[in-house]
């Protein structure tokens, strides 16, 4: 479900592996969190989070999700975002190494680290939740403004768009492309070239440059998870996730 995989100058990556694409449930949410958390005491200087070519994240585990009553979606969704919460607040900085889609959650994750490195070619990155009837709490509307600005936040969200990697890094969505054989390697470069600056210096500067990120994500009105919640149990909203999930089992079929 997490695999761990070491790179040169105490570099560590948590590959999520939960086929076919990753999707977001509350095991692998959990083991996220609890690897990120773990990652400095273990001896990490850097982290990378990757899901293998092809894929990044789906997202949250929606068939699943559908079959949660409130008090156990409420549960599933706060470990979604102590996933996010933890990205923030980490002390050594983590890239994400996109290797192919990544909508929704997994485009969240990205936003919550600290460099993006997508793979090139037609692969899609978007936060599309209005396309499947939700509304984006505000943390992560801030952590999407933080990273392309206002207005281009705006027309992503509000459309649910999702795009391809050479607009993602036109738009600031990503950082930076690279081969879809190659996006690893290219964080684990881009991470040896951060750790090669005097730590307390970069480390210090970096505190103090994400204390924003971590005070949106942890401010509870900005999560405004009832609201969230109450929106999932819409009619609205749930009419477009059943006919979603019944979309994707007849693809699968």
């Amino acid at each position: 479900m997490l695999e761990r995989h070491h790179h040169p100058n105490d570099i560590f990556e948590l590959r999520m592996a939960r086929p076919p694409v990753n999707a977001l449930n509350p095991a692998l949410l959990g083991a996220l969190r609890d690897a990120i958390e773990a990652a400095p005491s273990e001896g990490a200087r850097g982290l990378i989070i990757s899901g293998g070519n092809g894929i990044f994240s789906a997202g949250l585990d929606v068939p699943y999700l559908l079959t949660l009553d409130r008090s156990e979606l409420e549960q599933a969704w706060r470990r979604f975002f102590e996933v996010c919460s933890t990205l923030a607040k980490s002390p050594i900085p983590v890239v994400a190494a996109i290797g192919g889609h990544s909508p929704a959650g997994g485009a969240v994750i990205s936003l919550f680290c600290d460099y993006r490195i997508m793979a090139e070619g037609s692969f899609r990155i978007g936060l599309n939740e209005v396309q499947v009837g939700l509304v984006v709490p505000e943390c992560i509307q801030y952590a999407l403004r933080r990273q392309v600005g206002t207005r281009r936040a705006e027309r992503l969200l509000v459309s649910g768009a999702m795009i391809e990697a050479a607009d993602a890094l036109r738009l600031g969505v990503v950082d930076e492309l690279a081969a879809p054989d190659q996006v690893v390697d290219k964080a684990v470069h881009w991470l040896q070239n951060l750790l090669a600056l005097p730590r307390g210096a970069m480390l210090g500067t970096r505190q103090l440059a994400r204390a924003d990120l971590i005070a949106a994500v942890e401010d509870p009105a900005r999560l405004d998870l009832g609201r969230f919640i109450d929106a999932w149990f819409g009619n609205e909203t749930q009419g477009v996730l059943r006919a979603m999930v019944q979309r994707l089992k007849e693809k699968r079929g």
